[in-house]
């Protein structure tokens, strides 16, 4: 895995089509990894995990600065995951990325293991928060920014929170918080996947127009399809030049996505695979990195 390792590093080395072919390999691990560890459990947020691997993938492997060896580098760019019960699909990226070893998935979710099935700082490597209550992400992610910039430190936050966090109050606070003090140290990426605990998201609590309600409140914001990584480097690119305020990416994801199986399941928020599934699962997901 390459890292990046300097202040205002560029994105990683090589062309276009060959970073967007290395990030295609990651995210199929990343998704081989999820499934791994969904199997050990027999269920869990297995569909977001699926869903989000090609973002997180986009991050790991082509635009975040860290050091896999050293977790608490000063330098490194930081990484909160506000939605803790992708707890799953980060363990996998941090496997990708050196940080915690491949064997250690095989823990996930146990008892006395560093992979608790909602993300905690305290237990794991490169974890930066403990997530789980939604709404806390954003304005942690805003002090970060605020200490980075007081310290002449170059590093960058990045914020992974769900379209169902959008509900919380606290996360249109620190939006407000973060363009008031023009943190364009900060990116907010928001996973749109249409679906929360309580049901569909429109629903739930309506929050479209997504995009013009960053704008609004003053963040510089592009929607992409999440799971086409060529649109996703395009637009991390813009986000990383980019100055003046505070950067979003909503990206619109598919629960399960490159798992057919799975992508039509009923109840996807906190899914059941039966035992004779997982192995019908990875087989759809190498067929559809062969295409």
């Amino acid at each position: 895995m390459t890292s990046l390792t300097t202040p205002q590093a560029a994105p990683a080395a090589g062309d276009r089509a060959e970073r967007i072919e290395r990030i295609r390999q990651a995210a199929y691990r990343v998704r081989r990894n999820a499934l791994d560890m969904g199997e050990v459990q027999g269920q869990g947020y297995i569909g977001q995990a699926l869903g989000v691997a090609d973002v997180l993938a986009t991050v790991y492997t082509d635009q975040l600065r860290y050091r896999p060896e050293d977790p608490h580098w000063p330098d490194r760019d930081r990484f909160l995951l506000s939605i803790g019960h992708y707890a799953i699909a980060l363990y996998a990226a941090l496997a990708e990325a050196g940080t915690i070893p491949l064997e250690e998935l095989e823990t996930y979710g146990s008892d006395d293991s560093r992979l608790p099935m909602s993300a905690m700082a305290s237990y794991t490597p490169g974890v930066e928060i403990s997530g789980g209550s939604l709404g806390h992400g954003l304005p942690v992610a805003t002090g970060m920014a605020l200490g980075l910039r007081h310290q002449g430190n170059g590093a960058r936050v990045f914020n992974l929170l769900s379209d169902g966090e959008l509900d919380e109050g606290s996360t249109w606070e620190a939006a407000l918080a973060c363009a008031h003090h023009g943190l364009d140290n900060v990116t907010a990426i928001v996973d749109v996947n249409a679906l929360q605990a309580d049901g569909p998201t429109a629903g739930v609590l309506r929050t479209e127009p997504v995009t013009d309600k960053w704008r609004a409140f003053g963040w510089h914001a592009l929607r992409v399809d999440g799971n086409d990584v060529a649109a996703l480097v395009d637009a991390f690119d813009e986000l990383r030049a980019h100055r003046g305020s505070p950067s979003v990416l909503i990206c619109d994801t598919r629960i399960g996505c490159g798992v057919p199986l799975l992508e039509g399941r009923e109840k996807a928020h906190f899914m059941r695979v039966e035992a004779h599934e997982w192995q019908t699962a990875r087989t759809q997901l190498e067929e559809g990195l062969a295409r």
